[in-house]
């Protein structure tokens, strides 16, 4: 969906580029026609997030009852026997298949944490957290036009090294672009420190050659 926003975007700039060039005032109102198709698109895009949301909410909330459900069941049960007891303690020394391979994917979850510095924290949707970024470097940011990458239907935006993306289809875009668009940065990758820091060396470097 983001994909074709961005191309409606830049079809309605062609045609705005047009207009001026050839002084002709169709091309202007066919330009802020297809504006309006992408804010049209846009609105129907967040629409749908805010439906996903409200779906895994109740998803969740479902889940909590299921819950408690099973809970009160078991209190008002029988007690076992003296051999299921024991039968159920000789079992439960014995861990499952399926509880050997959430430990294993935890482990790697917990290594990978900490290579990262701690910054791969991801949301019940599967979106990396979100960056904390300092006043002083959003200031920077806001107004560069370094490239990043986007990916439809989530709402960071990410270095193009960074290990969340992996095989993902992704969309390149100017930081600044991205963050007019309601992009937020990615706390894996933390795109706006990274940049910012970057542009200072860069501009340090140049009044040092002068």
């Amino acid at each position: 969906m983001l994909y074709i926003v961005l191309l409606f975007i830049l079809a309605a700039l062609g045609l705005l580029v047009a207009a001026l060039i050839t002084a002709t005032s169709l091309w202007a109102w066919i330009s802020l026609g297809v504006s309006a198709v992408a804010l049209a698109l846009l609105g129907v895009d967040r629409i749908r997030r805010r439906a996903r949301a409200k779906q895994a909410a109740a998803a969740e909330d479902g889940g909590d009852d299921d819950l408690e459900g099973a809970e009160d069941e078991s209190v008002s049960g029988e007690l076992p026997s003296e051999d299921e007891s024991e039968g159920a303690d000789q079992t439960a020394l014995l861990p499952a298949a399926g509880e050997l391979e959430s430990a294993k994917e935890s482990d790697a979850e917990e290594e990978s944490a900490a290579e990262d510095g701690g910054a791969t924290q991801v949301t019940e949707s599967g979106d990396p957290a979100e960056e904390q970024t300092d006043a002083a470097d959003l200031l920077v940011v806001s107004e560069l036009e370094t490239e990043v990458v986007v990916v439809d239907e989530f709402p960071r935006y990410h270095l193009t090294d960074c290990r969340w993306l992996a095989d993902r289809d992704t969309i390149p875009i100017a930081v600044k672009e991205a963050r007019d668009l309601g992009f937020t940065p990615c706390a894996r990758c933390t795109p706006d420190s990274k940049l910012a820091a970057e542009h200072r060396k860069a501009a340090k470097a140049s009044k040092s050659e002068d």
